[in-house]
């Protein structure tokens, strides 16, 4: 497995609107595209900086993973995200050497590219998303 880069690190907010006043006013940062994912019950907007790029995650369910985390830590940090050459190859190695996952196969993220979670207990207490 090799990373290739930083390719998002994402913050979830309430509402993106607020979330993007901040990022757009006070640094300049434009968004180039929003999404909704409704396997996942949020809305993204992605905000390029350089070579990475900004992830502003608004749930639209109370049900959804991002709402509990905003319920319980408010608005903030969410995750940093990797990009892969081969996200099968490297799901299969993660296995390999017994790392907890989020789930057991890639699932659709933004922009529908193949990703996978590596679940914070085994990573010092940060979510790793992981990206083809």
């Amino acid at each position: 497995m090799r990373l290739l880069r930083v390719d998002h690190i994402a913050i979830v907010v309430p509402d993106i609107e607020e979330g993007l006043g901040f990022w757009q006013t006070a640094l300049g940062l434009s968004v180039d595209h929003r999404e909704e994912l409704p396997e996942q019950e949020t809305i993204v907007a992605m905000l390029p900086v350089g070579a990475t790029e900004l992830e502003l995650v608004q749930p639209t369910a109370d049900t959804s993973g991002m709402a509990r985390f905003l319920a319980r830590r408010g608005p903030g940090l969410h995750h940093i995200c990797f990009k892969v050459e081969n996200i099968e190859t490297t799901l299969a190695e993660l296995k390999a050497r017994g790392i907890r996952l989020i789930h057991d196969e890639p699932i659709a993220g933004a922009g529908g590219r193949k990703v996978i979670f590596v679940h914070p207990k085994s990573a010092c207490g940060v979510l790793v998303e992981l990206v083809e």
